[in-house]
């Protein structure tokens, strides 16, 4: 078993940023991504780390970076420690298996969700107002049913203890400027749906995702993260049944621990009990096993 580890310390090398749960080290020509066990819910970090959630993610991501290659150019360079620069070996017990060598890009300002399912934000919107995102939709759905088409709902990113706001297709297009919106829209779409069908084949569906892009001399590329459990909500094919809320292999169990309790959605965040993170960190690991089986 791994060990858990929330919070990397590799003081030799130039931290630039620490997220809900990357931390970021700018290694001169290229970044290195390491990827923690921390989770996040409702834009709150808890306390806990889940066990072997970074390793989960990461291997989630080259998966899925090395399947759409042919789409669209990524940022990722490799995930084995002994390819990343020397002054980084010193720290291998933090790194193995949680972290990708990238190239570094200029990050999009916007979000890039894709939704081929009705949950989440989405049910609940279109319960009140029959559409997703301001994007009017056909009545009579139900909750988890797959949409009519898929969607690209953009949205703003959010400042760390902040909440993402979504936004119209022409907003992102003032953010990024039109020919990239439409492109990372495109992208974002295809990516998702050829994603879904493998997925299938795999006893998973997946309901939703959240993609990042940059520009590196002039290009558009995929950075960040790949269909992963954190960015995307995966149900299990065999238990799926339109009308209700589906079980997950996401951290969706987490939320809807955190939504029995009496807390605010603000920090501090309340302490898990032990079982709550066995039972999620299992989770993650059945995607990842389903997955690359």
């Amino acid at each position: 078993m791994m060990p858990i580890i929330t919070e990397t310390n590799c003081p030799e090398l130039k931290l630039v940023n620490r997220g809900k749960v990357r931390d970021i080290y700018d290694l001169g020509e290229h970044l290195l991504i390491v990827t923690s066990d921390r989770i996040s819910a409702f834009d709150v970090i808890m306390d806990e780390g889940i066990p072997q959630k970074g390793y989960v993610l990461t291997q989630i991501s080259k998966f899925w970076f090395e399947q759409m290659s042919d789409l669209i150019p990524h940022h990722l360079i490799s995930t084995e420690v002994d390819d990343f620069p020397a002054i980084t070996h010193q720290y291998r017990d933090q790194l193995e298996g949680r972290s990708m060598l990238t190239k570094k890009a200029q990050p999009l300002p916007i979000e890039c969700i894709v939704r081929g399912y009705l949950s989440g934000s989405g049910w609940k919107e279109y319960q009140k107002l029959g559409s997703v995102c301001s994007i009017p939709l056909p009545t009579g759905l139900l909750q988890s049913d797959k949409l009519p088409k898929t969607l690209f709902t953009p949205s703003t990113k959010a400042e760390l203890g902040e909440h993402d706001e979504n936004i119209s297709f022409e907003e992102a297009a003032k953010l990024c400027g039109q020919e990239i919106a439409e492109q990372v829209s495109d992208i974002s779409i295809k990516i998702y749906e050829r994603a879904r069908e493998l997925a299938d084949t795999k006893g998973l569906i997946i309901a939703d995702t959240k993609f990042e892009f940059g520009m590196l001399d002039g290009k558009l590329i995929w950075i960040d993260e790949a269909l992963t459990p954190d960015s995307s909500r995966f149900w299990p094919k065999n238990d799926y049944q339109p009308g209700r809320a589906q079980s997950s292999f996401d951290k969706q169990f987490l939320r809807d621990y955190l939504e029995t309790l009496d807390w605010g959605k603000q920090a501090p965040a309340p302490k898990l009990p032990a079982e709550i993170v066995r039972k999620t960190g299992e989770k993650y690991l059945e995607a990842l096993k389903l997955l690359i089986a």
